[in-house]
């Protein structure tokens, strides 16, 4: 992130050393990062583990609105590929970032965005490593590289599903979308009967996901796929179920809704599209044995995380999300895609 130029800002210091050694040092906890005076950051994992390596990032405009809180943003950066490790049953190791600044921010931006960063990187035991600053001419872009570890061999693909197994979800599902809807149209929570409470609780949803890390060593022990949700659960159904070879099953009554969500869909029955293909979620969706399920549900309630049964994956291909009446659900558009 920087050229070895010494211990901090100072004479003979570009903007961009004194904007790093100012503002990300202090996230660069660990020795392997070198205080980011190098050109790159050197990690050894520990003994009988794998790297697991995911990268993602948030564009303004795109993943989230030039005004949202510059902590948040951040924070949504890290934690969408968080997420991601938990996922595949991988603990945090440590993180890369690729930032790309406008011109005309407000004076404390970057300092809230480094607060923000440095304390989720210490929550979840994730430090900075390294990665680049660059100016951007127009959306704040930040782009992240997480690295986690596994035992060898240990990741949960999503490929591994099996006819018999149960589909599971954790938290609740749709929230990050319809707060999505609210942010963008002021009058949508009268229309969807909700209170400031419950308003607040969905557009929370969106700016601040909450990965499910708690839940990555139960998901080694009993998962035999997952992938996180965040292009929707529809959508990311089908591609676990394609890449398994299976066919999966939903029956949408039990797809776990907060009551903020429930209440919208209640006054605005057409919301439930919303709900399973909106994306955003960033919870977990994952394949169980029957035999397995009790274990992982007591084990994720123990650790704080909700895990609830939707339906079952069998035999053959294709994925039917089916409403009270047993009807199956179509969709104009089945899935989040950037393109």
């Amino acid at each position: 992130m920087a050229e070895d130029r010494g211990p901090g800002p100072g004479p003979g210091f570009s903007p961009e050393e004194d904007l790093i050694a100012t503002w990300f040092r202090p996230i660069a906890t660990h020795p392997g990062a070198f205080d980011l005076t190098d050109d790159a950051a050197a990690i050894t994992p520990p003994p009988g583990c794998d790297l697991v390596l995911k990268t993602d990032g948030v564009v303004s405009g795109v993943h989230f609105f030039a005004d949202d809180p510059a902590d948040a943003v951040a924070r949504k950066a890290l934690r969408i590929n968080l997420s991601d490790l938990a996922a595949k049953g991988a603990e945090p190791l440590g993180f890369l970032m690729a930032i790309g600044l406008p011109s005309g921010l407000p004076p404390d931006w970057l300092a809230e965005f480094a607060r923000g960063l440095g304390e989720d990187a210490a929550h979840y035991r994730c430090p900075l490593l390294g990665g680049d600053t660059d100016r951007s001419p127009g959306a704040i872009t930040v782009y992240i590289m997480a690295l986690g570890t596994v035992p060898h061999g240990s990741m949960v693909r999503r490929r591994g599903a099996r006819p018999g197994d149960v589909i599971v979800v954790t938290g609740t599902i749709g929230d990050a979308a319809l707060g999505l809807k609210l942010r963008r149209d002021g009058a949508a929570a009268a229309r969807f009967g909700l209170d400031d409470a419950a308003a607040a609780h969905l557009r929370a949803r969106y700016r601040l996901p909450e990965p499910r890390t708690a839940v990555a060593a139960a998901l080694r022990r009993h998962a035999t796929a997952a992938m996180d949700v965040s292009d929707g659960l529809a959508g990311d159904l089908a591609k676990l179920a394609r890449v398994s070879g299976v066919a999966a099953e939903v029956a949408v009554p039990d797809v776990p809704l907060s009551a903020a969500a429930r209440r919208a869909v209640a006054a605005v029955p057409a919301l439930v599209e919303t709900v399973l293909t909106g994306g955003d979620d960033f919870e977990v969706l994952a394949t169980v044995p029957k035999e397995r399920l009790a274990d992982l549900c007591g084990e994720a309630e123990a650790a704080g995380v909700a895990v609830t049964p939707i339906g079952d994956v069998a035999a053959g291909h294709g994925t039917r999300l089916r409403d009270a009446s047993g009807r199956a659900l179509t969709f104009a558009r089945p899935s989040y895609s950037h393109f």
